[in-house]
């Protein structure tokens, strides 16, 4: 499975990069405007500084397909690697139709339902984006947080759907899991199939985390300090 970091902060970006197990980076406009910057600025720095990344996500806003593929050009100008992010609607699909065609990346995003993805994938979208906690905080409201203890996570299951029908039949689009609020939205998109995976950066680190992890380490490093003693004393 492929992780991207979602942020527009280029600073947060460097470490995780580091690791060597980054593939990508998705922006908004919620992100963009935290960062202070332009998003053609923020894309074009984000590609010059991490040349190995599969996908650095640009989301365009239009009324029309026309508006939005005007909007899209600036950033597919700037490096093979951009992916335009698109919205689910019927003029967003037309872009991403167009898009694909000359063979520009796409990701079409706010996936809420099985039909959504089908029609996204049909339109050639490289990646679709269900978004996990924005499903899960309508159906909370919807259902009420009891019956959805019962239930369990709606986003979950929505990855788990649209996987199963992109491989019935034989899609080549991925499933980008979003609004990810916790590590078990991180551990159970893997688990159901998901190809991708975009995370803030503070979930990326505790991936990393587990307390027998540390407390193994911790006596791992205990018994070493013993060992050189008992070296030393000999």
């Amino acid at each position: 499975m492929k992780i991207f970091l979602d942020t527009a902060e280029v600073d947060l970006i460097k470490e995780p990069y580091c690791t060597g197990l980054i593939d990508g980076v998705t922006t908004n406009p919620s992100l963009i405007l935290k960062s202070g910057r332009t998003l053609v600025d923020v894309v074009s720095e984000i590609v010059k500084e991490f040349p190995n990344l599969e996908s650095v996500s640009a989301e365009v806003v239009g009324n029309t397909a026309e508006e939005m593929l005007s909007e899209a050009k600036q950033y597919y100008d700037i490096n093979s690697m951009v992916t335009i992010k698109l919205p689910c609607t019927i003029e967003g699909l037309k872009a991403c139709k167009f898009l694909s065609s000359i063979g520009v990346k796409t990701n079409v995003t706010l996936i809420f339902s099985v039909a959504q993805a089908l029609l996204a994938s049909k339109a050639g979208a490289t990646y679709i984006s269900p978004f996990i906690g924005r499903m899960d905080d309508w159906a909370d409201k919807k259902e009420g947080p009891e019956k959805m203890e019962e239930i369990g996570s709606l986003g979950i299951r929505l990855i788990e759907e649209i996987c199963q029908m992109l491989e019935q039949h034989e899609f080549k689009t991925q499933v980008l899991a979003a609004s990810i609020r916790s590590l078990d939205h991180i551990e159970e998109s893997a688990m159901v199939g998901a190809h991708v995976i975009t995370t803030p950066v503070s979930y990326f680190w505790k991936m990393y985390e587990h307390e027998l992890t540390k407390s193994g380490l911790e006596r791992f490093e205990m018994d070493w300090k013993l060992s050189q003693e008992n070296i030393k004393d000999k």
